[in-house]
């Protein structure tokens, strides 16, 4: 049966024009936290901000943080939240969750997870099935180490060495110093933290004094 839908309500719920059918609400918390520890916060923002300052003149690639992400239409128990995802092909539009059947049936091509003392094993393994089902094209994963998988055919495919890994969908190297994760943009640049940048734009304004040159001109 074909469904139309109305209109789009704060709440992702939707009124059905077909007569029977029952109102489906989609809800955008689970009432949890983004993150477990500061780490793993600073991690989750350096990633996604990063990735969104990569594509920031593309109006047609998406980046996310912790959004529930809905698959199937009319189904709000299949979903999931990952930290990180990217999708190409869909407007930097703010969303109260990624409903994939109102974005023409596109699913995120990449997914991240960054991990905390507190994820459970099964959990990860539930997310890795479900990333799979519908999809992902790229899958990465950062605790105690650093994983991930690429797509082949309809299985996810573990990454034998991540170190020096360049995402064929993002064009990011990944590297893995001293057990620290660093992220590079396709220009070279490290991802950066926002005390980073801060301190490069510090840097740069007493460079352009020495210079006489007021930075605000």
């Amino acid at each position: 049966m074909t469904i139309g839908f109305l209109k789009q309500r704060a709440t992702n719920e939707y009124d059905c024009i077909s007569s029977g059918q029952k109102k489906v609400v989609y809800p955008e918390s689970d009432g949890l936290p983004m993150a477990d520890n500061t780490k793993q916060f600073r991690w989750i923002v350096t990633v996604q901000g990063g990735l969104d300052a990569i594509y920031r003149d593309d109006p047609n690639v998406f980046v996310a943080g912790n959004l529930f992400w809905y698959p199937v239409e009319g189904d709000n128990t299949i979903r999931v939240a990952p930290d990180i995802f990217v999708v190409f092909g869909r407007p930097k539009e703010d969303r109260g969750s990624y409903l994939q059947w109102l974005e023409d049936n596109i699913a995120p091509q990449v997914a991240f997870e960054i991990l905390s003392p507190e994820n459970r094993a099964g959990k990860l393994v539930e997310k890795f099935k479900f990333y799979e089902h519908y999809g992902v094209e790229e899958y990465y994963v950062f605790g105690a180490e650093l994983a991930g998988w690429t797509r082949a055919k309809e299985e996810l495919i573990r990454i034998p060495e991540m170190h020096g890994w360049v995402s064929a969908r993002l064009h990011v190297r990944f590297e893995l110093v001293d057990d620290d994760l660093r992220l590079y943009a396709p220009d070279g640049k490290k991802f950066a933290t926002y005390v980073e940048l801060a301190e490069r734009a510090d840097k740069l304004a007493a460079q352009l004094k020495a210079l006489g040159i007021e930075p605000e001109a």
